[in-house]
């Protein structure tokens, strides 16, 4: 059942933004104070990756807990209680195919993909700034192993 009434709800999506979230600017803030430079929402790529290492091929999504189905098994029964329970069900369960596939594509190209949460990132941004750094320490092994560097 939801709390709000129709207009709060509607109020409060109008809200969500798909680019420049506070979790995309608070890991941005973080890799550039540690010297690594990026692309935001980078659409040469498949799922148009909030954040993109191109000097070592790293595409870092910023996921919210809901809309990406953080925890599904235990959001799925929520929603049976909610308005519109369809549409959510649908709509989250989608999101989640679309990521896998997105997923696939990138690592199809060659290139790493980072998931993060967006409150392991407001709770944990020096954690998330550690997984980044050991994918760009893979990267750099890998190309000096294969002789590319």
């Amino acid at each position: 059942m939801d709390n709000l009434t129709k207009e709060q709800r509607h109020k409060n999506m109008q809200h969500i933004k798909s680019e420049d979230s506070v979790i995309e600017k608070k890991l941005r803030k973080a890799l550039w104070d540690k010297g690594y430079r990026y692309r935001k929402n980078y659409k040469k790529l498949p799922g148009k990756p909030d954040i993109v290492l191109t000097k070592y091929k790293i595409a870092i999504f910023c996921d919210g807990e809901f809309f990406h189905g953080k925890d599904w098994e235990i959001l799925k029964p929520r929603l049976e209680k909610s308005n519109n329970r369809e549409f959510w069900k649908r709509k989250i369960k989608r999101n989640m195919e679309r990521d896998e596939k997105v997923n696939k594509q990138l690592l199809f190209l060659s290139w790493t993909v980072i998931r993060f949460w967006g409150k392991d990132i407001m709770k944990n941004t020096e954690e998330c700034i550690r997984v980044v750094e050991e994918a760009i320490f893979d990267y750099k092994i890998s190309m000096i192993t294969f002789g590319e560097e």
